[in-house]
């Protein structure tokens, strides 16, 4: 349930810097988001749907990118892609990792129409 305050932050980000770029419409929001961080694309899209209503970013598309996980072995210094749940160095075999990427969420880019030009 955590996905509805993130898309709240979200959401307040994005029509901050709308107004302050002058656009009149968000058309899209670019989104990166870590395979270990826990968040739903969907759960973000349907609070993102419902929260933008009577806003300029009413209709906007949201685009996920997603990080998959990466390690970093405290102990022989090996890096690998691995699934959330495995955390055993391939090399050496200790479980000594730490997260390198898959932890991200931020916002990428926003597309707006500009009050002037248009998209």
């Amino acid at each position: 349930m955590h996905e509805m305050a993130v898309t709240q932050s979200l959401l307040d980000i994005v029509l901050k810097e709308a107004a302050q770029a002058g656009a009149k419409k968000v058309n899209g929001v670019n989104l990166v988001i870590g395979e270990l961080s826990g968040l739903v694309d969907d759960s973000i899209q349907f609070y993102f749907d419902f929260m933008t209503k009577g806003t300029i970013a009413e209709g906007a598309t949201l685009n996920f990118k997603r990080v998959p996980a990466k390690m970093r072995c405290r102990a022989c210094g090996e890096e690998f892609a691995t699934a959330p749940d495995e955390w055993i160095c391939p090399k050496c075999g200790e479980w000594q990792a730490e997260v390198t990427a898959g932890k991200e969420f931020y916002i990428d880019s926003i597309e707006v129409d500009d009050a002037d030009k248009g998209p």
